[in-house]
């Protein structure tokens, strides 16, 4: 049974369940507001404190959670395809949204902390006012209002990111196929460079501008996602896994692995029989 909106849009202070399976498909927006944590977020660690706000897409890549005792916070979790459609129509939404996925937090003055708690606040305060007749956009109007506020903040220290509405499309298209699973068995830059009418070198070097990383690290990063998610299925053969993932051969898998896993397949799942509890 599909969940109404009200129960997908969670306040909360507990900072070690930001990466809960409940908002895998949500996003995060939080406020320490005390103390010191840290967490890693697509195997990358980082800090926040006092006045830091994170913006974490995608929850499921949160792990190794940790906090002072001083640490406090706020956020609020909201369903990721309800906020999409709240997103300004801009172009800064597209390199905002590819900026915070590589670097979840933002500082913020002690002024701009204040308005995002107040945001946070009406939220929280709105979320049970089920019985408003327009409920759904009511919400999606306190919810504007906080992503408004959170890409003006961001725009205040990443003046640069704003680009031009081609390097935007370019941008958008190429995480899209990204998104959309196409690293499973297509992992060259020019693949995507050709679905995008584009030059592996235009590709890129867009990519690289606007986000910092290289478009090849994207594409590997998910390749490798999807083959551990394999690995750990255990439901096919490394043999078979090398022909869904469009590998030459089994040994050109286990190249691949021994590169982004540091561990041929084998090994990987000799390793995770014996962490299983008999």
């Amino acid at each position: 049974m599909a969940k109404h909106l009200h129960e997908m849009i969670v306040f909360s202070e507990e900072f070690s369940l930001i990466n809960s399976p409940a908002f895998y498909d949500c996003v995060v927006h939080l406020i320490c507001t005390e103390g010191e944590g840290s967490f890693l977020y697509n195997d990358r660690r980082f800090s926040i404190s006092k006045n830091d706000i994170a913006v974490i897409s995608h929850p499921k890549l949160v792990s190794d959670i940790s906090a002072d005792e001083n640490f406090h916070c706020e956020y609020i979790a909201a369903p990721d395809k309800f906020l999409h459609n709240l997103l300004p129509a801009n172009n800064y939404s597209i390199q905002g949204c590819v900026s915070l996925f590589d670097n979840p937090i933002i500082k913020v003055s002690d002024r701009d902390a204040e308005r995002f708690r107040i945001d946070l606040t009406n939220i929280k305060n709105r979320i049970e006012n089920t019985d408003h007749r327009f409920y759904q956009e009511l919400m999606g109007s306190l919810l504007q209002t906080m992503i408004y506020d959170l890409f003006d903040f961001h725009a205040k220290t990443n003046e640069n990111i704003l680009t031009t509405d081609r390097v935007g499309y370019i941008t958008t298209q190429f995480f899209t196929l990204i998104q959309g699973g196409r690293p499973k068995t297509q992992r060259e830059v020019a693949h995507y460079a050709a679905q995008l009418h584009v030059t592996p070198k235009y590709l890129s070097d867009t990519i690289k501008r606007v986000t910092g990383k290289s478009a090849s690290s994207y594409i590997t990063n998910a390749a490798t996602a999807i083959a551990l998610s394999y690995l750990k299925a255990n439901t096919l053969s490394i043999s078979q896994i090398a022909d869904e993932m469009n590998f030459s051969s089994p040994s050109y898998f286990s190249r691949f692995c021994m590169k982004h896993l540091g561990m041929s397949p084998i090994k990987f799942r000799t390793a995770g029989a014996k962490n299983k509890p008999t």
